[in-house]
């Protein structure tokens, strides 16, 4: 497995390997002819990705894309574009004054086809040659102005579809900034709930009780089912759930359009009666919002510094302890092969066994960390663009 390393990022086949391979290739070539210091190179470097001018197979190119993404951001925010230029060689040289004012001639350049002291007038030319020059000096003029009116559409298309990307993007953080203000607040929640009775069956009424953390937000919205937090990442926000799993992949907490989705858990998982497995999914947004870090997971240094997941249910707290990362896919329904998002429950010890005997198999490296059948798992997915319709996963343990 050593020798399947790139860029600090493990890779589990040969074929994925040299594609990381061919992508680190890419990056060096990259980074000869772009200047990093540069405001300007770095920007139009980013717009030039944006715009699909370099492809990228692996991690290690999604991470030098977020990589251009943090910096351009940072250098815009600096106030510098694409044409800013940081110069290092002092003050500039002012060129020296001429030895005397040329006056400019009278009339000089009247009629003249280039503008300058030295053109051809229409004057030397007979009357048809000059309506010909003339017809087409202004269908010249006509083609520019209609390649300029194009470039402006363009740019505007370019610069709202940035627009309303940043603008969502920037809403999502302050929301989700405020609503972890939130958390513990009980001033908004009208008060201590009494209770929230849970309908299994026309027999059967389970009566919980909200933890007194989360009353305020679900007060706000009862598609809520818990809390995600890792300490020193940006993972903190609240996880939904509704009766299927497209709603929130492109609506936020306040139920409000937004491409950055919210983290949400599988629609079959049971906070309550308790699943084997949780799964909850995130988009793997290149801002980095919702799990758009999560892939730092194939570093086992990185996983190391952050093996503990803090998964709160609105009905009691949880804390997970990293088993396993690897890369998957989603497969076809007659493909028989080991699918980590049909792993809900085990109905048995034999069956829990499979299952981790499967991710341990495909994990990226040893964490040390082990389960027995009777273990309560949290699983976190989001895409993975190292292959077509791929997945990266992190599985946890509940250790408290």
């Amino acid at each position: 497995m050593a020798g399947f390393e790139v860029a600090g990022i493990k890779f589990r086949t040969q074929a994925d390997y040299k594609a990381a391979l061919r992508d680190q290739a890419k990056i060096e070539e990259i980074k000869s002819k772009v200047r990093m210091e540069q405001p300007g190179e770095v920007i139009t470097l980013y717009t030039q990705m944006q715009a699909g001018a370099y492809r990228f197979e692996t991690q290690v190119g999604n991470n030098f894309d977020d990589e251009i993404y943090e910096l351009a951001q940072k250098y815009k925010e600096q106030g510098y574009h694409k044409d800013s230029v940081v110069r290092n060689t002092g003050k500039k040289k002012k060129a020296p004054k001429a030895a005397g004012k040329h006056k400019k001639k009278k009339n000089a350049g009247k009629n003249s086809l280039n503008g300058g002291d030295k053109g051809i007038s229409l004057d030397d030319y007979d009357a048809d040659m000059q309506k010909e020059i003339l017809a087409a000096l202004k269908k010249r003029d006509k083609r520019r102005r209609l390649i300029v009116a194009v470039c402006a559409i363009v740019a505007a298309g370019c610069f709202g579809y940035f627009g309303v990307y940043y603008y969502f993007s920037g809403r999502t953080e302050m929301n989700y900034a405020d609503l972890a203000r939130l958390k513990g607040n009980t001033t908004l929640s009208g008060g201590t709930l009494s209770g929230v009775t849970i309908h299994y069956t026309e027999e059967e009424d389970i009566e919980l009780t909200v933890l007194e953390e989360y009353q305020t937000l679900y007060n706000k919205n009862k598609k809520l089912i818990g809390w995600l937090k890792i300490e020193d990442t940006n993972i903190d926000y609240p996880v939904m759930q509704t009766s299927n799993n497209e709603y929130y992949l492109d609506h936020n907490y306040n139920q409000e359009y937004d491409k950055n989705g919210s983290l949400f858990l599988d629609k079959d998982c049971d906070v309550v009666r308790r699943n084997t497995n949780l799964i909850i999914y995130g988009h793997h947004m290149k801002s980095g919002k919702m799990f758009g870090n999560l892939n730092k997971y194939s570093s086992e240094d990185y996983c190391r510094e952050h093996s503990i997941i803090q998964f709160d249910t609105i009905y009691e707290k949880g804390t997970y302890q990293v088993m396993y990362v690897f890369r998957s896919r989603i497969y076809n329904e007659d493909e028989v092969v080991f699918k980590y998002y049909q792993f809900l429950d085990a109905a048995s010890e034999q069956e829990f066994n499979s299952n981790m005997q499967e991710m341990a198999a495909l994990s990226l490296y040893n964490t040390g960390v082990t389960a027995s059948y009777g273990d309560e798992l949290l699983t976190l997915s989001t895409c993975d663009s190292s292959e077509e319709s791929g997945r990266f996963v992190v599985v946890a343990k509940r250790i408290e």
